[in-house]
């Protein structure tokens, strides 16, 4: 097994060094490096329908560009992508599209993101970069499988017919080739599993072929309440999943497509059997002795449950990802930092005045909103996302993700934005030794109209922690106006007894979409959170 698995992952990081030569070097010179990746994406599309529309063969520079090409986001984008969805080709790019990939937006609504062979290789860039540099931190994590973050399916309903594909079975597609198939030879669990009929039939298999792998070296999932989840499911099967781990059986073996269920079994191992039940189901380390890094979200509103898995797993590594979306790869773990991913798109960076800059210009301290430009089609496209520059790699930016720009909630005029709320929970939380799973803050309007905002959280919380909370929210003079004057109430709470992440998604998922696509929040605008934790409990 060891062998097997060290051949898989050696010649998949084979194929990744070009990657991470090209990216180490880029590093050091990222205002050539973004500029030939901007005249790169200009020369290729300049025959596209948009880019004849804005005048591409006509572009010299990056102020031609920023002459010609407007700003836009999903809104304006979407008659274009609709021209792609209805057959028709050299829309947004001169490459055909392979697929419509659906992510969601803020409210949750459908937005569906061309992709091509070119940004598949933008993709590949980012991600062999940041592999490779991991196995050089961690190198023994070749030696085993790897659990790569597999989200059950959400439920599209009745899909309406397109001309182009929508939507990926498992995120390994971004890889394509003969990379998704070294990928997916290393996987300690099938992606077939996110087909089960429910949640908790998927984990059960999902911990299944974990517990059937011993040797176990990588764990790489989206939020980190996706992996607590996980152990928390252990001690609830325990006894049924040593006992299938002995036998080779799967006793949810129904819960899945006929065609899946022959995945579910597995050789008969009555010693590993053995070993299981003698360490129990809340040893993890006894369990996956050689388990070594674990990559999951650690900004923004996974902060709090990032801590939480860290005391959960004070021998392994866990690694914060960088800033990936649906739309592009935004930064990379690399060198200890989440430097741009200078290599895979073209950067702009919006400062709190609204001017524009390049990746080379940022300045250490400051918050920008990310603008794009991709292999895929997407034309200095507002993505929505804030990050603090927190460092450099060589000349590069390292990023930190803060929140999704726009995050205001404004009730009465106190005008409380997610970064300043990200803060004020985070200091709240560390006041008092609290590592939530999952916390979000809400708007709500109560009986006689009166008006408040409420901390969703999941488990046991002090009481002080609200009035703490309160008196935080109010270094925000506008909150702090709002109190005095009665418009607002103090903070309320709402205890979470289990699941809210999840619950969380179903709300905020579009059809089609996975809970991988969708970006953990800490604050909402939302006013009905209290009737769909109720709803979904």
């Amino acid at each position: 097994m060891k062998a097997a698995a060290a051949l898989t992952n050696g010649l998949w990081l084979g194929a990744s060094t070009g990657a991470w030569v090209r990216y180490q070097r880029a590093l050091t010179r990222p205002e050539s490096t973004q500029r030939d990746v901007l005249a790169r994406l200009i020369a290729i599309n300049a025959d596209s329908a948009y880019g004849r529309a804005h005048g591409f063969a006509k572009v010299r520079s990056y102020e031609d560009f920023c002459r010609r090409v407007p700003i836009v986001d999903y809104d304006t984008l979407e008659p274009w992508v609709t021209r792609i969805r209805d057959g028709e080709s050299n829309v947004l790019t001169d490459e055909p599209v392979a697929r419509l990939v659906p992510t969601s937006g803020s409210s949750g609504a459908r937005k569906l993101i061309p992709f091509t062979r070119g940004l598949q290789r933008s993709f590949n860039a980012a991600i062999g970069a940041w592999m490779l540099d991991l196995v050089r931190q961690y190198p023994s994590i070749t030696w085993g499988p790897a659990y790569w973050s597999i989200s059950p399916a959400i439920s599209a309903g009745a899909e309406e017919s397109a001309a182009v594909p929508i939507g990926f079975d498992d995120d390994s597609a971004y890889l394509g080739g003969i990379r998704q198939r070294l990928v997916e030879a290393t996987f300690a669990a099938p992606s077939a599993l996110r087909l089960a009929a429910d949640t908790d039939s998927f984990r059960y298999a999902t911990l299944l072929c974990l517990l059937r792998q011993p040797e176990l070296r990588l764990i790489s999932v989206w939020h980190p309440s996706f992996l607590t989840l996980l152990w928390d499911a252990l001690s609830n099967g325990w006894n049924e999943l040593v006992a299938d781990v002995a036998s080779g059986d799967c006793q949810c073996r129904d819960a899945f497509p006929a065609e899946v269920q022959p995945l579910l079994g597995a050789t008969p191992s009555p010693r590993r059997a053995r070993v299981l039940e003698a360490a129990g189901p809340s040893e993890i380390a006894k369990l996956w002795p050689g388990l070594e890094v674990v990559s999951c979200w650690g900004d923004g509103q996974a902060g709090l449950p990032f801590r939480d898995l860290q005391k959960r797993h004070p021998h392994v590594a866990i690694q914060a990802k960088g800033l990936l979306a649906t739309e592009a790869c935004i930064s990379i773990p690399f060198a200890g930092r989440h430097p741009i991913a200078i290599t895979s798109h073209f950067f702009e960076f919006a400062d709190a005045q609204g001017n524009t800059c390049l990746a080379h210009a940022l300045r250490e301290g400051e918050v920008y909103t990310v603008i794009v430009t991709t292999a895929g089609g997407l034309w200095r496209y507002r993505l929505g996302d804030l990050v603090e520059v927190d460092g450099f790699v060589g000349a590069t930016p390292s990023l930190r993700f803060l929140g999704r720009e726009g995050g205001i909630s404004d009730l009465c005029g106190e005008k409380l934005a997610e970064p300043f709320v990200t803060h004020a929970l985070e200091e709240a939380c560390r006041r008092f030794h609290l590592a939530p799973r999952f916390a979000l803050l809400a708007p709500e309007v109560g009986e006689n109209q009166n008006r408040h905002y409420t901390l969703f959280i999941e488990g046991d919380f002090p009481a002080a922690l609200l009035p703490h909370l309160d008196a935080r929210l109010r270094d925000n003079p506008h909150y702090a106006v709002c109190r005095e004057l009665g418009q607002l109430k103090p903070v309320h709470g709402c205890r979470i007894a289990a699941d809210a992440y999840e619950i969380y998604c179903r709300v905020m998922s579009a059809p089609g979409s996975r809970i991988g696509d969708i970006k953990p929040r800490m604050l909402s605008t939302r006013t009905d959170w209290r009737s769909h934790f109720r709803r979904n409990a």
